[in-house]
């Protein structure tokens, strides 16, 4: 085996095992070692180095996200290029807490579509027979996937991207900057650009908890998450206290104390009321 070979298996079992906190191997043979330690190393990036993204490369990756696969060929994902600095800057004005969104060489924003097969329908003489909650759900999920293939191919030629999933806290507004219609929806916003920095892995919950056989499984799940708490913890704490005003310090703040003050706050409410105003009926 050369050194660059092992030299990549390397890599994704330290990454995995700083990710996840217990050791994996990658076997010897193992073909696609690229693909997978730019998997395993996936890293979020919301600082860019001053570098433009070539057009055509864009285009390249654009076309490389909508070669994912899509729910019944129906392809219900559009991606609007946030080229308008200005409109981009209308955007973190709505959501004022993320600055390096206006820092991203390029501002993509992920959309589900169900407009055009709606169209379609009309256009075949069809009626449109299945306005319920899972035309919604296939419409959002095709353009996770799209912006997930997008992130893997923008990762392969050395960007870095993050993913904005706080334009749905203003959906109506980002609705209207964007000019979207009927049955067209805001997915998540991504900034791309080259790193200006390394980035850090993400510790995740153990695939103990995540990850079943045969059955839905919760055993040990308390103890699993405490013990993800104290290492999660260890890695990168908190710099501070969510909502310390209202639920006061905590003695040890984990991630479960994060997200359990997260969730115990209303957020993105009127949602489900954006969408139905969109042309879903959700039944």
């Amino acid at each position: 085996m050369d050194t660059k070979t092992m030299q990549r298996y390397q890599e994704i079992e330290n990454a995995l095992a700083e990710r996840f906190g217990t050791p994996f191997t990658a076997g010897p043979g193992l073909p696609g070692l690229n693909e997978l330690t730019r998997l395993a190393c996936h890293r979020s990036h919301r600082k860019y180095a001053q570098q433009e993204i070539a057009p055509a490369l864009l285009r390249l990756l654009l076309g490389c996200a909508f070669s994912a696969p899509s729910k019944s060929d129906l392809q219900q994902a559009d991606v609007i290029h946030v080229a308008d600095r200005a409109r981009v800057k209308s955007i973190v004005d709505l959501i004022p807490d993320m600055p390096w969104i206006i820092d991203a060489p390029v501002f993509l924003m992920f959309c589900g579509n169900n407009r055009r097969i709606r169209e379609i329908g009309e256009w075949r003489g069809k009626p449109f027979a299945n306005d319920h909650l899972d035309h919604f759900m296939n419409a959002a999920v095709d353009a996770g996937i799209v912006m997930m293939n997008f992130i893997r191919a923008a990762e392969a030629v050395g960007l870095g991207a993050c993913p904005i999933s706080a334009v749905r806290n203003r959906p109506h507004e980002v609705s209207r900057l964007l000019e979207l219609p009927d049955c067209v929806f805001p997915v998540a916003g991504l900034c791309v650009g080259y790193p200006a920095e390394a980035g850090r892995i993400s510790a995740r919950l153990p695939l103990e908890v995540t990850v079943h056989v045969n059955r839905y499984d919760e055993t040990c799940l308390k103890e699993q998450i405490d013990a993800y708490d104290r290492r999660r913890h260890e890695l990168q704490p908190y710099r501070r206290q969510r909502n310390a005003e209202r639920f006061g310090k905590a003695d040890f703040y984990g991630w479960s104390e994060d997200k359990a003050r997260q969730y115990a706050v209303p957020e993105r409410a009127d949602f489900g009321a954006f969408i139905r105003q969109k042309g879903f009926s959700l039944k």
